[in-house]
């Protein structure tokens, strides 16, 4: 199982070809107490980059961005009971989505998790 991060920090944990999405640790801090997020419904196609499930705070509303084309296979709805799960568990019980892959090579632009810490770390 591999692990990658996006520069709009999502994180993608990838499992053969289908792979789990959510916020990172750091997004989560930088929007503060989360009070209701949307997720994409089953069947859902996704394009990398674009918009797939929102996510709102008492700071702020924030769009979550699919960092890999695919079709979703599941929507976290504990997630939408429970938004607070973000917070609590934004790299772990937290995720958002899961999606089948359509294609792995969009998978190569993504940073690893020193790269990543590295990418926080300057901001």
């Amino acid at each position: 199982m591999n692990t990658y991060f996006t520069k709009e920090h999502e994180w993608i944990r990838v499992e053969g070809d289908t792979a789990t999405v959510g916020i990172t640790d750091f997004a989560q801090a930088q929007l503060g107490d989360v009070v209701f997020v949307e997720v994409p419904s089953e069947g859902t196609q996704l394009q990398k980059g674009k918009e797939a499930a929102v996510v709102e705070s008492v700071k702020a509303a924030s769009d979550v961005y699919a960092p890999v084309s695919g079709e979703v296979v599941e929507g976290n709805q504990a997630l939408v009971d429970d938004p607070a799960l973000v917070n609590s568990a934004a790299e772990g019980d937290g995720w958002f989505f899961k999606l089948r892959l359509s294609d792995n090579s969009e998978l190569n632009g993504l940073m690893g998790a020193d790269e990543y810490k590295a990418f926080c770390d300057s901001q």
